[in-house]
């Protein structure tokens, strides 16, 4: 038990070699099991990824930027191994036998754009795709092979990983900084290490309060209609040892004019320039009770979920799932309205914490510049 003993959410799975490519899969843990079972699954092609990023398998805004990057790896892999001339070559027309690196790039760009399309809120998403392609458009003007441009992708995709824990544990060590002594803290979905590669965001500086001693408790919003943090949230917390305790969506108000709130902290799937922020559904009433009494309301993210090129929030596609969440009754099919997200105006935020320091929503282009 214990926050280091939280399983790693995604990670690149090779046979022995100097490269990284052969017997390849990207290893993550299966959530749609969670809490019953933790089971991990071997994906072995790009297709098998996408189904995990639709269904849920595998979420949160980091850990999709490290899916994208592993992602367009996999795809690599199998354009490598003729596997992919056989899914995909009707429409690249790459020969593993005879092309060179640039017919490769060609063939995984269409492959790489249509992953990054799965899930459209979480910007995470297609940067770590773009993150890996980068890297193989590099080692192509380098005028190196196929295997070995796919090889630097591989190392960018790993390197990101690292940098994903080195970044939750500075997003932790920040946001502790701005609770108080046996703080008791509220958050809603799952940012935790589920959510990255390792850590978390959130729940990073909840375990970084713990850490420190400074956390008094956690409460959860179960999160409607998926239930992330109930599932995933309590789960994570239950196996760190931090105290916790569940509650409906509904309740949160409740809490806060119970005085049971000294501060709101969750996570972020995108951030307009002026700090307007995309989140799981039911963020933005959270933000709105907190600012009516008076509590601090955070948003722990790393600077790779800042859009730069969206002026404010109005412009942040938001993703509509099926209505079998919300209501599955056979016989029965209401007309439902399911967004999976919603956006908290910059004005109801009390501070972004990333891993370069804490900026007020209006400022926070500042942490891309340094």
């Amino acid at each position: 038990m214990g926050v280091e003993a939280l399983p790693r959410t995604i990670a690149w799975v090779a046979q022995d070699g100097a490269d990284g490519v052969d017997g390849a899969v990207v290893r993550l843990v299966e959530q749609r099991e969670l809490p019953a079972r933790l089971v991990f699954w071997d994906v072995r092609c790009v297709e098998e990824l996408e189904d995990a990023i639709a269904s849920l398998a595998v979420r949160g805004a980091p850990a999709l930027g490290l899916a994208g990057a592993f992602g367009v790896c996999l795809a690599g892999v199998e354009l490598l191994s003729g596997a992919g001339d056989r899914r995909h070559g009707s429409e690249s027309g790459f020969d593993a036998a005879s092309h060179g690196a640039e017919a490769f790039l060609g063939a995984l760009e269409p492959l790489a754009r249509h992953l990054a399309a799965v899930r459209p809120t979480a910007v995470n998403l297609a940067w770590g795709v773009e993150q890996a392609l980068g890297a193989v458009r590099a080692a192509v003007v380098q005028g190196v092979s196929a295997r070995t441009a796919l090889a630097h992708a591989i190392a960018q995709a790993q390197e990101l990983a690292r940098e994903d824990e080195v970044a939750n544990r500075a997003i932790g060590a920040y946001g502790a900084a701005l609770l108080p002594d046996g703080a008791r803290v509220l958050t809603h979905c799952n940012a935790g290490s589920l959510a990255c590669g390792f850590y978390g965001t959130a729940l990073g500086v909840v375990y970084a309060a713990f850490e420190q001693g400074k956390l008094a408790h956690v409460y959860a919003d179960e999160t409607r209609p998926v239930g992330q943090g109930a599932r995933l949230t309590m789960w994570e917390l239950t196996q760190a040892g931090v105290p916790c305790t569940l509650q409906c969506d509904g309740m949160a108000a409740s809490l806060m004019a119970a005085g049971k709130v000294d501060a709101v902290v969750v996570g972020a799937d995108r951030i307009a320039a002026n700090g307007d922020t995309a989140n799981k559904i039911g963020t933005y009433p959270l933000a709105i009770s907190a600012a009516y009494h008076g509590i601090p309301f955070y948003v722990a993210a790393p600077t790779s979920t800042v859009d730069a090129s969206l002026p404010d929030g109005s412009g942040i596609p938001i993703e509509y799932r099926d209505a079998r969440e919300v209501i599955d009754v056979e016989g029965f099919s209401p007309d439902v309205f399911n967004p999976s997200f919603d956006v908290t105006p910059a004005a109801l935020i009390a501070g972004i914490v990333t891993e370069r320091g804490v900026y007020e929503p209006g400022e926070i282009l500042q942490a891309l510049s340094l």
